[in-house]
């Protein structure tokens, strides 16, 4: 399989010997993936035409001029298809971590052990990646994830929380396990196990990352009630697949994502037994009035509440009184902004004052100077023309 070193090899070999690089192989992805197999194991290699001849591989040779069975033999494309497959995880390698953090050296990358894959489609993940550190004696790993956006890396940053995990300063979404750290950076999602990084070694990391999304986040979230809520009980649901793991009771068709529907959902203690709520949004309050009707429809007993653009719906309360308290701290506040005129440095009496002032200025400066340049050029025609009057049209010489 292909590692980290034959990944860097056969990329390599193609900014060497790659099409378009001006060499005679004029080789392709899957044929640098194949060159960097066999400068690797120093083994011969049998290929068609003349594109591997003309490189460095001193035992490569044409296969017509080699002696063989008159038997079918199957080309070689599909060997560079699968090497070129196998190659792009290598080239992935090392892609999100770098060599060093602080006084620790990065010692091996390896892919992601992913759950609910589902899931993490869902909440558009484009890369992952595990590193293991060392310190001397002293090791630990961390796990990348690169999502789409910043409402990706939240919601899986609420999934992957522990219960048990109390919040940090070190980012406005960072929680602390007794073991590690969990963080998120832009549409980075970081899990550090059997280290817990400080600021000056998380803020390094930070600035290596590529391609960081840092659109703002969702306010839906702040909508969710604090009163009573259960401590990393809230879940992040932006499609089919994180209700169905989170809210199995409520249909897909319901909560009609197609409308681009996210919700948010929590837990709260409640006396007679703890309450499941979970707040969707959508586009607008008309669209939340007709679907307020549908979750009325689920079975269960579920209730149900319009606010704006947003419907709660309790989820099959032990104790309606309690949940009914629960709606009511839900109040959707619209954030209206008017056309306001703001005054600029244009406006201001004392600018436009000094501005006329200046042109003032600059109108004296040009007469003075085009005055000085006219005298200038009547006095050198006068001496030009021996005393006589340079702008006379006829002179009279009467003493004559």
């Amino acid at each position: 399989m292909f590692g980290e070193a034959r990944a860097r090899l056969a990329v390599g070999a193609f900014e060497r010997l790659g099409k378009g690089m001006g060499h005679w192989a004029q080789l392709n992805f899957g044929d640098c993936a194949v060159y960097a197999l066999a400068a690797m194991r120093g083994e011969p290699l049998l290929a068609t035409g003349e594109d591997f001849a003309a490189t460095d591989l001193t035992s490569s040779a044409p296969l017509q001029d080699l002696e063989a069975e008159p038997a079918p033999m199957a080309s070689n494309r599909g060997m560079k298809f699968l090497l070129a497959a196998l190659l792009a995880p290598g080239l992935c390698l090392g892609a999100i971590w770098p060599d060093n953090i602080g006084v620790w050296k990065r010692a091996a990358t390896t892919q992601a052990t992913l759950f609910d894959r589902p899931i993490w489609d869902e909440y558009g993940l484009k890369e992952s990646e595990a590193a293991r550190y060392e310190n001397g004696p002293e090791d630990f790993t961390v796990t990348g994830y690169r999502l789409q956006d910043t409402t990706g890396a939240m919601a899986a940053f609420d999934w992957l929380r522990p219960a048990k995990s109390t919040a940090s300063k070190l980012a406005p979404l960072a929680a602390e396990r007794e073991d590690g750290l969990l963080v998120v950076h832009g549409n980075y999602l970081l899990s550090f196990t059997g280290h817990k990084p400080d600021a000056a070694e998380l803020g390094a990391l930070f600035d290596g990352l590529r391609n960081v999304d840092t659109t703002v986040l969702p306010t839906l979230p702040a909508n969710l009630p604090t009163q009573d809520r259960v401590a990393n009980s809230e879940r992040y649901i932006i499609g089919p697949a994180s209700l169905a793991k989170f809210i199995p009771s409520i249909p897909p068709s319901v909560a009609a994502f197609h409308y681009g529907t996210e919700g948010q959902m929590g837990f709260f203690n409640a006396p007679k037994g703890g309450l499941a709520m979970v707040i969707f949004s959508y586009p607008t309050p008309q669209i939340a009035m007709q679907k307020e009707g549908d979750f009325r429809g689920i079975p269960g007993g579920n209730l149900v509440k319009r606010s704006g653009p947003l419907v709660a719906v309790v989820l099959n309360p032990p104790d309606p009184d309690a949940a009914e308290r629960l709606l009511s701290l839900v109040k959707y506040e619209a954030l209206v902004t008017l056309d306001q005129w703001v005054p600029s440095h244009k406006d201001n009496i004392g600018n436009l004052v000094i501005n006329a002032f200046f042109l003032i200025g600059i109108l004296l400066g040009f007469s003075v100077v085009s005055g000085i340049a006219y005298g200038g050029w009547l006095a050198l025609r006068r001496r030009g023309n021996r005393g006589e009057e340079a702008d006379a049209l006829t002179t009279l010489h009467l003493e004559r």
